[in-house]
């Protein structure tokens, strides 16, 4: 049988895209619309004293206003789907969050009130006339400061404001090896605050069926039914009463993935006032309302012999939560701390992550959710090691790798292997990159004034987790009597190329054209069940499903194929996408057998693969930086990456640039700031949430070094986080070995010129005074 895996392919997603005709949340119109506009603290933290609604309600237009005191008893707090320890034994604290705030408020953006009117302008006049009056109070903004508990707790009831403390490996004997160590290598990492700024913003089309008693929310997202089974568990309905329909997503990441307090309060709203509601809010209102991610402040120490072999490492870790735990908060800080192995034999390995709420908009999962940090730490101690140690970094990785025969390995910290050649894909991305001849361009870049440096970075993330259990996915296959194919995914697309891959991969086995299969997904009342696309989990979760769904759909199929070919089912083969009466050249397709025998076939199966996998990849990055001014020219970009068996070639490439941008745009450009004072956002626009830019970027060398994973049927391991999990430190290592000369080890990300170049200052002005 043919399965044409790893050739690329034109995207059957792409021309409505790229022509306008794509179906975005914005463009989905229902007659009688209304529109939502929030009235969010302007304050982070603080006691509201008044909250008069009351000229608000008589405004023109004005259809509806809602407080925290109109919402149903029903309604509950949005509580978190994952539970940590707390520390010194105690449970994670779990706050209250309401959807509409009544007493304190906890962030700026921390949603007050609700105002539905006939347009959106009606709708803002009608907030200016809201009277809001909040005691306002002392904020806990840094990690750091709420851990020193520099100020009154976010929550009286936990006065530390240590949410949780995730404690892993043996703190004890790490921290002996440490202290006997020749050699310890320590720092500091900031991994700074960012936000998935997808190119459409979360908005939402709220509706309410008072026939059937259904809601129906038209919304972007990667996770229709776990978002629509979210949502009614904040309004205290059952499940099913929630229709989710997402068509196309600009841009999701993770952030789009949970449900929001806006959801519930658009649905209510529809219901109360008997006609659809609208929220769609512009750019500011996105940055302060869509969770945030990564920020954390991390001690780091690697202990190693003369020689330059890992003897253990310890890492702790301060992360800021925000106010609230949303869904997902509790997830990326500690869930994938065992991505801090690497792919080394590092005998003992310990890490504490303290998750401390600030007075700030909550985390949740953005793209790599902890798998960037995570690398991030290893192979940024990994490169400071060297360079303390005068060896090239190359080598120092080389030396402490993984082999390939010591598959399935077991890193003794969380996770254990199951296949990977990573001293052959650094070898081949080293060659790729002209590593030896670095020095020839770096001499190059000095002779024009410029600091030339090469970073190297070695990444490996968990994908389709939970080990050793992963989450399941859903599949249909129904063929009609007439023939016509159609494949339903429990998975989302917001972007990934699933029609294009998954109804080639069908129709290899079912022997119709791709562009023919009718493609169904994001719509949990067509498609009956799913999970969602998130952590590099589809390729192996979607496949797995819908091959057992066709291996059922075959056995459905075969009496009446044997009925349409008039010989006993024992006689017949499954042979190339048909059914084969043995010895002849007798076939028959299974819509062809639909059509002969003019019934309806289908079959569906929610299960799981065998097992997590480990995409892995070496990434090279080279910089310039001018001393002058500080600013940084990325010149040559090099990624060998090991994704399993490849499914298509094209889709491959575009996951691994799109994460490198990402990974680029954090490490250079973007943070989430707020004032350390008052608890204001500073960077609530574009104008000063900067963005990564085209003309930033040479042109990517991207190439695949498959080695198939035994825990799915294609050997397929995943690609949408690899290209953010390694971008991140190759380019970090590659700006502080250009600024090496400087006496520089490290430097902080966002790296933007006016850092680079103060810096640079510094170290100039250290080394003239000493």
């Amino acid at each position: 049988m043919s399965i044409n895996i790893g050739r690329s392919e034109v995207r059957l997603e792409d021309q409505p895209l790229i022509t306008g005709a794509g179906s975005y949340t914005a463009d989905d119109r229902l007659a009688n619309e209304t529109a939502m506009a929030i009235l969010r603290s302007p304050i982070a933290s603080g006691t509201i004293q008044t909250l008069d609604v009351s000229a608000a309600r008589e405004a023109p237009g004005v259809l509806a206003v809602l407080t925290a005191a109109d919402l149903p008893p029903e309604f509950g707090p949005i509580v978190p789907a994952l539970v940590h320890p707390g520390p010194d034994g105690r449970d994670m604290h779990v706050p209250p969050y309401p959807v509409l705030t009544g007493d304190r408020v906890r962030y700026v953006g921390d949603m007050v009130a609700a105002v539905i009117a006939e347009t959106l302008a009606d709708a803002e006049n009608a907030l200016e006339l809201i009277e809001l009056d909040i005691d306002a109070e002392d904020a806990l903004i840094d990690p750091l400061a709420a851990k020193d508990q520099s100020g009154p707790p976010v929550w009286p009831d936990c006065p530390d404001n240590i949410c949780f403390r995730v404690v892993k490996g043996d703190h004890e004997d790490v921290r002996a090896r440490i202290a006997n160590a020749p050699v310890v290598v320590r720092d500091r990492f900031e991994i700074t605050r960012v936000t998935a700024a997808p190119m459409e913003v979360r908005g939402a089309l709220a509706s309410f069926d008072p026939e059937s008693d259904r809601y129906t929310l038209r919304v972007g997202t990667q996770a229709a039914h776990r978002l629509g089974e979210g949502v009614a568990n904040i309004m205290g309905i059952e499940p099913g009463r929630v229709h989710v329909i997402s068509r196309d997503t600009g841009g999701s990441f993770g952030m789009k993935n949970s449900p929001y307090p806006e959801y519930p309060v658009a649905l209510l709203a529809a219901r109360l006032i008997g006609r659809p509601v609208r929220w769609e809010p512009a750019r500011t209102e996105s940055l302060l309302a869509d969770s945030h991610c990564r920020e954390q402040v991390v001690e780091t120490a690697l202990a190693l012999d003369a020689d330059g072999h890992f003897l253990a490492l310890d890492v702790e870790v301060t992360a800021a939560l925000g106010a609230y735990l949303a869904p997902m908060t509790p997830h990326p800080m500690a869930a994938n701390i065992g991505s801090i192995a690497g792919v080394y034999r590092t005998p003992a390995i310990s890490a504490t992550v303290d998750g401390m709420f600030t007075n700030t908009q909550n985390m949740s999962p953005y793209r790599g959710a902890g798998r960037p940090e995570a690398i991030y730490i290893i192979e940024r101690i990994v490169d400071i090691a060297a360079r303390e140690l005068r060896m090239d970094p190359a080598e120092i990785r080389r030396k402490n790798m993984i082999r390939p025969e010591d598959m399935p390995y077991d890193t003794g910290f969380v996770f254990t292997y199951d296949s990977g050649d990573f001293p052959a894909i650094l070898d081949e991305a080293l060659t790729r990159a002209d590593w030896a001849g670095f020095s020839k361009r770096r001499a190059d870049a000095e002779a024009r004034g410029r600091l030339a440096g090469i970073g190297l970075a070695y990444a490996i993330e968990i994908a389709g987790g939970p080990q050793p259990t992963p989450g399941p996915e859903y599949a249909a296959i129904s063929v009609a009597s007439d023939g016509a194919v159609t494949l339903g995914l429990g998975a989302g697309d917001t972007g990934m190329g699933h029609r294009t891959t998954y109804a080639r991969l069908l129709a290899d086995r079912i022997k119709v054209a791709p562009d023919k299969i009718r493609f169904l997904s994001g719509d949990t009342d067509t498609v009956a069940r799913g999970v969602g696309s998130f952590g590099s989990r589809t390729s192996a979760a979607a496949s797995t499903v819908m091959l057992r769904a066709f291996d059922l759909l075959v056995e459905r199929t075969r009496a009446h194929a044997a009925d349409a070919l008039e010989v006993a089912a024992a006689d017949l083969e499954f042979v190339d996408g048909a059914f084969t009466v043995v010895g002849t050249d007798r076939r028959m397709t299974i819509p062809e057998v639909a059509r002969t025998v003019g019934v309806d076939l289908e079959a569906d199966d929610f299960s799981a693969a065998d097992n997590a996998t480990f995409p892995n990849g070496c990434h090279v990055c080279e910089v310039e930086v001018d001393p002058e001014t500080g600013d940084i020219a990325l010149r040559r970009y090099t990624v060998v990456d090991d994704v399993g068996t490849v499914m298509n070639q094209s889709l491959v490439e575009g996951q691994l640039h799109g994460g490198i941008v990402q990974g680029a745009g954090q490490a250079l450009v973007e943070r989430m700031v707020y004032d350390r004072e008052s608890g204001q956002p500073l960077t609530a626009s574009f104008l000063d949430y900067a963005m990564p830019r085209a003309d930033m970027f040479p042109m990517f060398d991207v190439t695949c070094h498959p080695v198939p994973t035994k825990t799915n049927r294609l050997g397929v391991k995943g690609a949408g986080e690899a290209g953010v999990v390694g971008s991140l430190p190759a380019l970090v290592s590659a700006v502080t070995d250009a600024l090496a000369p400087f006496g520089i080890r490290h430097l902080d990300m966002p790296l933007t010129p006016d850092r680079v170049w103060a810096a640079i200052d510094a170290a100039q002005k250290q080394g003239q005074d000493g």
